[in-house]
């Protein structure tokens, strides 16, 4: 036989496609697997699930969520935790709340400011908010000027029921003057050397960590060590450099927690059991873990917390996830922690998808201030660690505390925004540019098309 015969049978015979059993198409048994159920089964309910994180506006709307949901209610736990407090110092019930709403109405407008910034104006503000920020923390050490609060010379006096506490935006402001050095240094390929990775940044964090100990406040200090470490982690140094200043600041954290008997005090509290003595240390301890213990699986219902009436210390700040477990239950806790549990994943997939290095360097300091200070405030209320006496981040009553991190927040907004992916699909929900962007598609159909 000719090969083109041949070959024009085998094309012949290969084109024709076996016929289908009756049954089997479209709407068919035939066509359904088994035991999957409805809309494909757990598989594809997860596939779907991982399509829709891995969309490029997923970490916009988790940062923008979160925050606010754990803003709110933190302002719901503040009002019921507080209530007590301000009637017994014959204020009104609501005294605490009103001045955390007006935080939160601030902290609000910053975050909204900070999200519309460009990343240079952020990169443009990191000097001034530095200088400001050293030069309130040298004005509190000034007599006549700062002023003490549970022993800690940490706060300026604004007027009226207003303080201000300069360290917490010591936070901030190393965050974004240490991004933009290391986004510097590594443009001109200079982390690789080790004195330019330390030098300037390790000499101004220990600055600001001296001044923030000259007013005895150990848990800001620790924070600020914390987001030191999450920036030069992300710089990329040698494991043996990261381990010698981790291993030298460990050295000190522990020469000064032995000299100090109140922290010694704190530190011997982890994990106490049993009716505290009132005059010792570990009353507070104590009675988080009692508060804790007694709110169940969904709590004693908001406002009806029984250590909240004296027995608990600073109940709307630093032990404010107590009274939390209190009045909502384990179901309250889990919803708080899940809520920083996603802020926190979100803040990291935005510093690792970036290519601009500030970008990368500022998220992830601020997801290393926010879950760090998170992590101890909660392990302090549970037993697991000291009590460093840090609020806890959005939730905790301070305005000093609120400001900063709500400015933070917008920052990682911003940052979200300005993915090149979540600008496009920022572009297309624009109403104008999706019908133009629907003409232009409808005009490359052929005339055939209906």
């Amino acid at each position: 036989m000719p090969a083109g015969l041949a070959l024009r049978g085998r094309l012949a015979t290969g084109s024709r496609r076996p016929e289908t059993p009756r049954g089997s198409g479209r709407g068919g048994s035939g066509s359904r697997t088994p035991s999957t159920g409805r809309g494909g089964g757990p598989r594809r309910a997860y596939e779907r699930a991982r399509r829709a994180w891995d969309r490029p506006l997923t970490a916009y709307y988790v940062i923008l969520g979160s925050s606010l949901l754990i803003t709110v209610l933190g302002l719901v736990m503040v009002y019921s935790a507080s209530m007590i407090q301000a009637l017994n110092l014959s204020k009104p019930a609501t005294y605490f709340f009103g001045k955390q709403f007006v935080a939160a109405v601030i902290g609000g407008g910053l975050m909204a400011a900070a999200a519309r910034m460009p990343v240079k104006l952020h990169r443009a503000l990191a000097y001034p908010i530095l200088m400001v920020t050293v030069f309130l923390m040298v004005l509190v050490q000034v007599p006549g000027i700062g002023m003490s609060v549970n022993g800690n010379q940490n706060w300026i006096y604004l007027g009226g029921p207003f303080q201000l506490q300069p360290s917490e935006f010591g936070k901030l402001a190393l965050i974004l003057w240490g991004a933009d050095l290391l986004a510097r240094k590594q443009g001109k390929r200079l982390l690789t050397q080790w004195k330019h990775m330390l030098v300037p940044l390790v000499p101004v964090a220990f600055m600001l960590l001296g001044l923030i100990m000259l007013g005895g406040d150990m848990g800001t200090a620790i924070i600020l060590t914390a987001i030191l470490f999450g920036l030069l982690w992300l710089a990329g140094p040698p494991t043996r450099l990261f381990a010698g200043v981790l291993g030298f600041a460990a050295a000190m954290a522990v020469l000064l927690i032995w000299t100090s008997p109140n922290r010694m005090s704190r530190l011997s509290c982890m994990g106490v059991v049993g009716e505290p003595d009132p005059e010792a240390g570990c009353w507070q301890a104590a009675h988080g873990i009692y508060a804790l213990a007694s709110g169940g699986w969904f709590g004693s219902g908001l406002g009806a917390s029984v250590e909240k009436w004296g027995q608990l210390p600073e109940p709307h700040t630093d032990f404010i996830f107590a009274i939390t477990g209190e009045e909502l239950g384990l179901a309250g806790t889990l919803s708080v922690l899940a809520l920083f549990a996603a802020l926190g994943y979100a803040g990291i997939r935005v510093a690792g998808r970036t290519e601009d290095p500030f970008v990368r360097f500022a998220a992830g300091g601020v997801t290393t201030w926010i879950m760090a200070q998170a992590v101890i405030n909660i392990g302090a209320v549970l037993g697991l660690l000291p009590i460093a006496g840090v609020p806890l981040p959005l939730f905790s009553y301070g305005g000093s505390a609120l400001l900063p991190t709500m400015f933070a927040v917008g920052l990682m907004i911003a940052f979200a925004r300005d993915d090149p992916a979540a600008r496009t699909a920022l572009a297309m929900r624009k109403p104008g540019v999706r019908w133009k962007t629907m003409r232009r598609r409808v005009k490359k159909r052929s005339s055939g098309e209906r």
